[in-house]
């Protein structure tokens, strides 16, 4: 299960706190969550604090968003370095 709260920031910018794993159909909540924010004016920043697993699936999600001008925040050392591995060049 993953819990989604959208909030708006004092610098303008829209806060998605999430809490627990990003698995299965949670993936696709997420991205419907976060795709009509982008094209919004805010600046948008997932909080990963509370992710405690991100599945292949996701990893691919919250790099597509980080592609997308994203500042992902408190990511956990598991889930940087499954980011990094995505990158094509590895950095």
């Amino acid at each position: 299960m993953l819990r989604i709260s959208v909030r708006t920031d004092g610098d303008g910018g829209t806060c998605v706190d999430l809490e627990g794993q990003i698995i299965g159909p949670w993936v696709g909540e997420l991205a419907h969550v976060c795709e009509p924010l982008l094209r919004g004016p805010r600046f948008l920043t997932p909080h990963l604090a509370a992710v405690s697993f991100v599945a292949r699936e996701g990893v691919g999600l919250l790099a597509r968003l980080r592609h997308d001008r994203v500042t992902l925040r408190n990511c956990s050392r598991l889930v940087d370095e499954q980011l990094k591995a995505r990158q094509p060049n590895g950095h």
